[in-house]
Order: structure tokens, then C-alpha cells, then sequence
């Protein structure tokens, strides 16, 4: 019986070429010149040479075209000698024994191992094909000093301006960019205010590329993220209107009123669902709704943001900024004008249930909210006069904030590129970047964009261009320097340290006050019950005194009667 042994290896296991590079010529050997073989040197005058005084010219001529051609060999089996076929089982067998049993071969075996096994041992020790530092980022260090310039100012067409309300990149190149236009002012809107908002183009800032028609101003635009063409507005009269851009200006979908919100639409955000059409929205009327643009007549689910959890619309509290991340796709966040976010999970078994917690430290309507894109547990809030770091680990209070500004904070939103950097918007018309890592107590730069109120923002994809709107109609693009749009050195690490560092303060602080309001509470339990006592004891005395007095009472009145009787 014939034993076979098969060795099976993945080609990718074996054999890779080694990887070389080009290098800087080396200086090996410098040999000058001889002064005493200079002086041998004899110059040859005059000088002989030959030449032919016709053209030289020649005939080529090839009667019979050779091709040429390059072929690959896969040699599978190895070199055998003439006489044996390679195909023939038994051929080879008996050529393999009668090798095995020459000396010669044992001989070459014995000598060729203790090479092979040498070889062996070096490629285990260091393996030469491996590279290192793949993981490693390419980190460019500027030393510039941060600055920001206008590229472009994009004004309302319209003769009675309005408030650019809402900002909104292209998907694909970031080259257009959406702008909502209404006016936020309670019945203050001035009689024939246009309803429309607009989509420009970079390059173009005279003229509008498309005009967007709905039958009430646009508070909120999102473009879709799946498909460029499609955009998602939030009108003042609680609709929600979708358009094609490839249809057209006028609206494609819209909800129908009775079924849609009954204040204003804050804010509207679409889902990563597979399909591509389903979006929520938010209102200051307390409710979250869930939509499907492909039917877009009522929504698909409601939410009332009641944090007493009796679902009461009365009792809710109006929705002023929604924050929604796609890599927790069932949590989303609401910042309400009394200054609360209410974190809720859409996949809860109950209504009551959707609303998981809150956490409150604004004075004000919160106009902003947003996670971290590196580390989603902290989220920005801005909202009065400052803008603050939450942990999800930290419900009592912020982990980091800004200090109090003179003027009112409008909007904010996180650096894409970089994790320790975020913008907010004044009333002043001023933009505030703030780097916390390299300052904490002021901007690390602050730039007045315009005379009147910025109302918005939005940063661009790669964090290099930021788009501003202001009270009157008028969006600022600006372009930031390299520092502010390049990830730092070991940034990511440093950020994530001051986040946990900080959210450890406040859990410390958090438990201290905790316990000072236990002591504080037992002080006060003791003291009511001391004095409880004393009262206690003041009432038993008197009780006491009363029975008394009672019974000696009534005894007179016995001896009493029993004299009346004796003397009857």
C-alpha cells in the first residue's frame, strides 16, 4: 500500500516578494586627481583623422517577418528525466523509491537541511515582509496661528429680507449649499414676505441656482444623504414638505394639516434606513413625529415629550433643536426651550418608555444640539449666553462649559475633523471657534462675521468651510485655516482624557453633594424630632394634669353625693 503525503499552503502564505524602495545615492570612494600624472600629460599637435568625403548610406532588406511572442509556464510538477512520463502513477513512484535509496541523496538531504532549517529559524525571528506603523495616521503639525477668511456672502433676493433660519451641504462635493428663509417673529411677518427659500451654488453668489416653493416659509432644510436630489423642508405651519429638484420648484410631497404639527418645525432629520425615505421631526408643539416621504400624508409614529410620562400634550415641553447619530439608531435627542434635553429611545416597548432621561442647566430655549462625531457620548448643547459639554455618565450637570457671554448664543456644532474643536454664533455677529485643548476659558479665535445677528451655522464635511446665516437674510461662507481643519498630534487621545477626566470631576462632585444632602437632611430629621419629642412630652403632661384633675373631679362628686344622701 502506497502512503502519499499532500502538503497544502495558501499562496499567500509563502513567497511574497520583498518590497523595496529607492534611496539617495551613496559615496563609496572619492578619487582626486594626480598632479604628477597631469604633468606627463603631452598635447598631441597636429592632429590626424580620417573622413569620407560622400554620404555613407546603406540597404536594409528582410525577407521572412519573425514574431515573437512571451509566454507564462505554471510548473506544476517538477523537472523528471526523459524516459519518465509524469503523468504515469507507477513511473514515478518507482523513480521516487529508486532516488531515495541512492546515497547521494541522503547525503544532499542531511547537508541541505541543517541550511534550510537555518533559514527557517531566521525567517521566524524577523519576518522582513511585515509593516510597521500601518495604523498610524498621517498627522500634519502647523505651527499657523488660527485664522479664518470670507470666500464668499450669499444675500436674500428678496426686497423684505428675512432670517436665513437653516443651513444644508450637498451630499456629493459639498458644491451647493440650501438655505431656509422665513420670519420667526410671533405674527410680526410684514405683509407679501416671500415663502421662498433657496439653493445657491458656490461659485455663483449673485443669483440663486433653484428656487423652493412651499405654501409656508421653510424654518428647517435637510438634503437627503442617499439621494442628492431630494430635500426635506419643516415649514412655519407644522408641514413637511419634500421636493425633487429634478421635478422642479414646486413641492413634490406634503403633509397634510391635520395630521402634521401645530407649531413651527424646528427640526428634521433624516434616518439611516434602507430605503433612504424616512425622516422625524420636531416642533415647539411637544411632539416628535416619524415620516416616510413615500407616504408622507400622516406619520408612521408620534412621541410626546411629556417627562412626567403621562403622555398629556399640555404637559410637554416644546422641541426647539433635535440631534440624532447614526451609529445609535435607535437613540435621539431634543433640546426644549425650557432648557431641558430629553434623551429617548424610539424602540421602547411603551410611549412612557421612549423618554430614558433629562438633563437641565440652560436658563433658555437650547438652539443646538449635537454629539461628538468621535465620541457620541458627549454632546454639545448652546443655548443663553453659554454652550456646554454633557456626558451621557453625568446626568446633574454639565462636564465642561463655556463662561458667560454678553450676548445671547444662537447655534453651535462640532468640528467634523477634529474632536476638541466646536463653533457657536452670537448675536452680536460674532463666531466663536473653540479649541479646548489648546484653551478652555476663551475662543481660540473669534471672528465678527457681520453687523447684525447670526442666527445658524453649518460646517462642511471635511471642516474646512463653515457657512453662517444672519438675521437678515445674508450667509457668510467661510474657510478656516489648516490648524483649525487638520487633526492634531495625538488630539483624539488628549480629547477623550479631558472628557473622562472631567466626567470623574463631576461624578465626585455629584456624590459629594449627594452626601452633604444627607447629612443636611438628618440634621434637620433630628431636629423635628427632638422637637417632636418635646412636644411628646409637653402633651403628656398635660394629659396627665387633666385626668387628674378629671378624676379628683370626680370623686368630689361622689363624696359629695354620698354626704347629700347620709344627711337625707
Amino acid at each position: 500500500m502506497e502512503i502519499v503525503y499532500v502538503y497544502l499552503k495558501k499562496r499567500s502564505e509563502f513567497g511574497k516578494q520583498c518590497n523595496f524602495s529607492d534611496r539617495p545615492a551613496d559615496l563609496n570612494i572619492d578619487i582626486p586627481p594626480n598632479p604628477e600624472l597631469a604633468a606627463q600629460y603631452v598635447e598631441r599637435n597636429p592632429v590626424d583623422m580620417g573622413i569620407q568625403c560622400s554620404v555613407s548610406m546603406s540597404e536594409h532588406e528582410s525577407e521572412k517577418r519573425f514574431e515573437m511572442e512571451t509566454r507564462g509556464v505554471n510548473h506544476v510538477e517538477g523537472g523528471w528525466p526523459k524516459d519518465v512520463n509524469s503523468l504515469e502513477l507507477e513511473q514515478t513512484i518507482r523513480f521516487r523509491k529508486k532516488v531515495e535509496k541512492d546515497e547521494n541523496y541522503i547525503n544532499a538531504i542531511v547537508q541541505l537541511g541543517s541550511i534550510m532549517e537555518h533559514c527557517i529559524k531566521q525567517n521566524n525571528a524577523i519576518d522582513i515582509y511585515q509593516e510597521y506603523f500601518n495604523d498610524e495616521e498621517e498627522v500634519e503639525v502647523t505651527d499657523e496661528a488660527s485664522s479664518a477668511k470670507t470666500i464668499n456672502v450669499f444675500r436674500d433676493p428678496q426686497e423684505i429680507k428675512r432670517t436665513a433660519t437653516h443651513l444644508s451641504w450637498h451630499p456629493d462635493g459639498n458644491r451647493k449649499l440650501a438655505v431656509a428663509y422665513s420670519c420667526l417673529d410671533f405674527q410680526r411677518a410684514p405683509a407679501g414676505m416671500s415663502h421662498e427659500s433657496y439653493i445657491w451654488d458656490l461659485e455663483n453668489p449673485n443669483r440663486p441656482e433653484m428656487a423652493l416653493k412651499p405654501s409656508s416659509p421653510l424654518v428647517t432644510l435637510e438634503y437627503n444623504p442617499k439621494d442628492s436630489h431630494v430635500i426635506l423642508g419643516g415649514c412655519y405651519n407644522g408641514q413637511i414638505a419634500c421636493w425633487d429638484t429634478r421635478k422642479g420648484s414646486l413641492v413634490a410631497e406634503l403633509s397634510t394639516i391635520e395630521f402634521s404639527h401645530r407649531d413651527p418645525v424646528y427640526g428634521s432629520i433624516w434616518l439611516q434606513s434602507k430605503t433612504g425615505t424616512e425622516c422625524f421631526s420636531a416642533s415647539t408643539d411637544g411632539q416628535v413625529m416619524w415620516w416616510d416621504i413615500r407616504k408622507i400624508s400622516e406619520p408612521t409614529e408620534v412621541v410626546i415629550l411629556d417627562i412626567t410620562k403621562k403622555e398629556q400634550l399640555e404637559n410637554a415641553l416644546g422641541a426647539i433643536s433635535l440631534e440624532f447619530e447614526s451609529t445609535l439608531p435607535t437613540k435621539f435627542m431634543v433640546g426644549t426651550e425650557q432648557g431641558i434635553v430629553i434623551s429617548c429611545n424610539r424602540k421602547a416597548k411603551t410611549s412612557a418608555e421612549k423618554i430614558v432621561c433629562t438633563f437641565s442647566g440652560h436658563h433658555g430655549p437650547i438652539y443646538a444640539l449635537q454629539r461628538n462625531p468621535f465620541y457620541p457620548k458627549n454632546f454639545l448643547t448652546v443655548g443663553d449666553w453659554t454652550a456646554r459639554i454633557w456626558s451621557e455618565d453625568s446626568r446633574e450637570s454639565s462636564i465642561m462649559w463655556t463662561k458667560y457671554h454678553m450676548a445671547h448664543l444662537t447655534d453651535g456644532a462640532w468640528s467634523p475633523v477634529r474632536p476638541a474643536v466646536f463653533f457657536t454664533t452670537k448675536t452680536d455677529g460674532t463666531l466663536d471657534i473653540w479649541d479646548f485643548v489648546f484653551k478652555q476659558s476663551d475662543p481660540a479665535l473669534s471672528l465678527k462675521v457681520c453687523d447684525e445677528a447670526l442666527y445658524c451655522l453649518r460646517v462642511q464635511d471635511n471642516g474646512c468651510l463653515i457657512a453662517c446665516g444672519s438675521q437678515q437674510g445674508t450667509t457668510t461662507l467661510l474657510e478656516v485655516s489648516s490648524g483649525l481643519s487638520t487633526v492634531q498630534r495625538n488630539e483624539k487621545n488628549i480629547a477623550f482624557s479631558i472628557f473622562e477626566r472631567e466626567t470623574r470631576r463631576e461624578k465626585i462632585l455629584e456624590a459629594r453633594q449627594k452626601e452633604m444632602r444627607l447629612k443636611e437632611k438628618g440634621k434637620t430629621e433630628g431636629k423635628d424630632d427632638d422637637q417632636k419629642d418635646k412636644e411628646l412630652a409637653t402633651n403628656l403632661e398635660e394629659m396627665v394634669a387633666k385626668a387628674e384633675q378629671e378624676f379628683f373631679d370626680i370623686i368630689f362628686t361622689e363624696l359629695k353625693k354620698k354626704e347629700a344622701e347620709a344627711m337625707e
